[in-house]
């Protein structure tokens, strides 16, 4: 089973060296046939040539500029896939390495499901190391977006998410949400085109300080998925 695994990048530099080190190795000692694909999208920071000067195998970079957001680089980066399975992690590899053989063993042993996506809420310690107030509000954003979007996903917004190839360019070809929403819209069209989905109980490894302001962004989503519902009508 060939291997595709899509990371998007905006100005990691402090970390990116070790994310390629730590992945390649991974991968060429874990996973058989396997490409590993940067999306550089419009850093301001050298983490582009960072990765390309590390040189290592089966790996690429896409870069562009300007910046656009996280879900235009996803998407750029999952649209290029050729692997059977494509996945896409943050650069932070906030899940580990070992969800990526969880994931690749979930599909190969169940055919019959088309995406994967990670659920913090499923696993015993999918919180650990979560201050409480992070959590509750975790949780909650997740909730409410939900009960937005119909869903009865545990989990909706884990950055750790993987497809078949086939249903991979189907659902981001349609995408158009290019900010960190786009996740959202990507579950909203398997919904309605009914593909399964299914939830693998994931555990945060690696914890940096989120980029979401809870009270903000949750009326930003909420008037994004609004757009997403009214323009898949």
């Amino acid at each position: 089973m060939r291997f595709s695994l899509i990371v998007p990048m905006y100005n990691e530099s402090t970390i990116i060296r070790d994310t390629v080190r730590t992945l390649s190795a991974y991968l060429q000692a874990r996973v058989g046939e396997y490409e590993l694909i940067f999306v550089d999208d419009g850093s301001t920071d050298e983490s582009a040539d960072l990765v390309r000067q590390m040189a290592v195998p089966h790996c690429r970079v896409i870069s562009y500029t300007p910046n656009h957001g996280k879900g235009y680089a996803v998407k750029t980066g999952m649209l290029e896939a050729a692997g059977d399975v494509v996945m896409f992690l943050d650069a932070d590899l906030a899940y580990g390495t070992g969800v990526i053989e969880q994931v690749l063993a979930a599909l190969e042993q169940h055919p019959e499901r088309d995406l994967l996506i990670g659920s913090r809420v499923l696993h015993p310690e999918g919180y650990a190391g979560y201050t409480f107030i992070r959590k509750i509000a975790s949780k909650i954003f997740i909730r409410i977006l939900n009960l937005v979007g119909g869903f009865r996903l545990s989990d909706s917004q884990c950055g750790c998410k993987a497809f078949r190839l086939a249903v991979c360019r189907d659902l981001f070809s349609r995408v158009e949400t290019e900010g960190f929403a786009f996740d959202f819209e990507i579950l909203l069209w398997a919904q309605k085109l009914g593909y399964s989905i299914y939830e693998l109980p994931v555990k945060i490894i690696n914890h940096r300080e989120s980029k979401v302001h809870v009270v903000r962004d949750t009326f930003r989503m909420l008037r994004a998925v609004a757009e997403m519902k009214k323009r898949m009508q």
